[in-house]
C-alpha cells in the first residue's frame, strides 16, 4: 500500500508548485456534448495561477444528459491524479496545478428507475462533515440495502466515486444502496489530531446506524443490511461484519477495544447498537482489500498489538456456530497495490472457521475497476470490469437475501 506513503507527500508537491506563475490547463471535450471554458483556454493551454475558470456543458444528442462537470489534476509526483466534481453546470475552478477540465456525459437510462437522496450529513466529528448517498429505486419498500464504503488509501476520495456501482447494483429494483464518507486517516481532512483507523470504522458504523435510523424514508428493511466496498473500503466494509461484536463504550486503548459508532440514534445504548449491527449486518462483498495485521500494521503505527488485532478483520472471524458472516471477494490478476497471498489466506481462514467465502478472480483487471470517475479512462475500465462483476455480486447478494 504504498499510495497512502506517497498522499503524505501531497502537501509537500502542492507547496512546491504554488511558485508557478502559470499551469497548463487542458479542455477535454466529451462525446454527446461540448464543454466551453470561461475565460477562454489559450491554444498554448497555459493560464495564469489564480485565474478561476468557470466550466459549463452542454448536452448536443438526444438520449443523453449531463452527469456533471470536473476538473482532474495531472500534476506529476502526485500519488494519483485527484478530480473534484460539481453536478450542477456552470462549474468554477481555480488553477493552482496543472488540470484538465471537462464534463462527463453519459445516457439518459442511466439515471432513470430510481431516485437519490444526496449528501445526509450524519455526523461532523472534525472539520468534515460526514455524509452517504441514497440511490433509491422507483417503488421501493422494505427492501435489502447494500452499504457501499469508498477507497483511497484511506486517506482520499468521497462516496461520489462509487457511484457508478450503486447504480449497478440497484438495476432489477430489488436493494437500496447507500454509499457512504468517513474521515481520512492522519491529518488528511486537515484536523488538528490525526484520525486513527479505529474513528474510521466508528465513523462507518455510525452512518449505519444512521441509514437504519431512516429505514422507512429510504425503503429499507434496517434488518437486512450488507457492505460492499474497495481497497481501503474492501477493508473497512469486511470489518463492519467482522468487528461488530467489539462495538462498545469501553474506549480504544488501554487493554479495551471497542468501538463507539460515531452517530448514535436518541436514546440508543452501545449495547443496544452491537446487539442491532450484529444481527441486520448479513453479508460482505470487500473488493481487493486489504485484511491481514501484518499489511494493516503499517497504518497502526504506535498501537500495540491488541490494538492491531482490533482493527484486522482477519484476527476476528466468528466460528459458523456463534454467526455467519458470508463474503464475497474479488481481485485483479494484474492487481499491483494489494498482493494475493494475504486475501487467498483470509478466505482459506474463513472457510476453516466454516464461513461461506467465495473469491473471484478478475483475469486482465487492475485495481480500482469499481471506482466510477468523469474521465473516459476510468469509464472504460468500470465498463469492462466493474459492470459484470457487479452483476456477479449481486448475484451473491441475492443469494444471501432473496435465497
Amino acid at each position: 500500500m504504498k499510495k497512502f506513503t506517497a498522499i503524505l507527500s501531497l502537501a509537500l508537491v502542492m507547496s512546491s508548485v504554488q511558485a508557478q506563475d502559470s499551469f497548463r490547463v487542458r479542455v477535454s471535450q466529451p462525446e454527446h456534448g461540448k464543454v466551453t471554458v470561461s475565460p477562454a483556454v489559450p491554444a498554448d493551454g497555459m493560464v495564469k495561477a489564480g485565474t478561476v475558470l468557470t466550466i459549463k456543458a452542454d448536452v448536443t444528442d438526444p438520449g443523453w444528459v449531463l452527469e456533471s462537470c470536473y476538473y482532474l489534476s495531472t500534476d506529476k509526483g502526485m500519488s494519483w491524479p485527484t478530480n473534484k466534481e460539481s453536478m450542477e453546470n456552470n462549474f468554477k475552478v481555480t488553477v493552482d496545478n496543472n488540470m484538465t477540465v471537462g464534463a462527463s456525459i453519459i445516457e439518459a437510462a442511466r439515471l432513470e428507475g430510481y431516485r437519490t437522496v444526496n449528501d445526509v450529513v450524519f455526523a461532523q466529528p472534525g472539520k468534515k462533515p460526514l455524509k452517504y448517498d441514497v440511490f433509491i429505486p422507483d417503488g421501493a419498500k422494505n427492501l435489502p440495502c447494500i452499504v457501499i464504503i469508498h477507497g483511497g488509501g484511506w486517506s482520499a476520495n468521497n462516496e461520489d466515486i462509487m457511484r457508478g456501482l450503486a447504480r449497478e447494483l440497484i438495476k432489477g429494483g430489488k436493494y437500496v444502496v447507500c454509499s457512504i464518507d468517513y474521515r481520512w486517516i492522519g491529518k488528511a481532512d486537515g484536523d488538528d489530531m490525526p484520525n486513527t483507523m479505529n474513528q474510521l470504522i466508528e465513523d462507518c458504523y455510525g452512518a449505519i446506524l444512521h441509514i437504519r435510523e431512516h429505514a422507512k424514508e429510504y425503503g429499507i428493511d434496517p434488518k437486512r443490511i450488507a457492505t460492499t466496498g474497495d481497497s481501503a473500503g474492501g477493508h473497512l466494509s469486511s470489518a463492519m461484519i467482522t468487528l461488530a461484536g467489539r462495538i462498545g463504550d469501553g474506549g480504544f486503548g488501554n487493554g479495551v477495544y471497542e468501538y463507539l459508532p460515531t452517530y448514535m440514534p436518541k436514546g440508543m445504548t452501545a449495547k443496544k447498537a452491537r446487539k442491532q449491527l450484529l444481527k441486520s449486518i448479513r453479508a460482505a462483498a470487500p473488493s481487493y482489500g486489504v485484511f491481514d495485521r501484518a499489511t494493516l500494521s503499517r497504518f497502526a503505527q504506535g498501537m500495540e498489538v491488541e490494538a492491531q488485532m482490533a482493527i484486522t478483520p482477519d484476527d476476528n472471524i466468528p466460528s459458523i456456530r456463534e454467526r455467519a458472516i458470508p463474503q464475497y471477494f474479488v481481485l485483479g490478476t494484474n492487481d499491483r497495490t494489494v498482493s494475493r497471498t494475504p486475501i487467498e489466506k483470509y478466505v482459506e481462514n474463513l472457510q476453516n472457521a466454516g464461513q461461506r467465502a467465495e473469491l473471484v478472480m478478475v483475469e486482465g483487471a487492475s485495481h480500482a475497476f469499481f471506482d466510477w470517475k468523469p474521465d473516459k479512462g476510468t469509464k472504460d475500465t468500470f465498463e469492462k470490469y466493474g459492470v459484470p462483476y457487479a452483476a456477479d455480486m449481486m448475484r451473491f447478494f441475492d443469494s444471501v437475501f432473496y435465497k
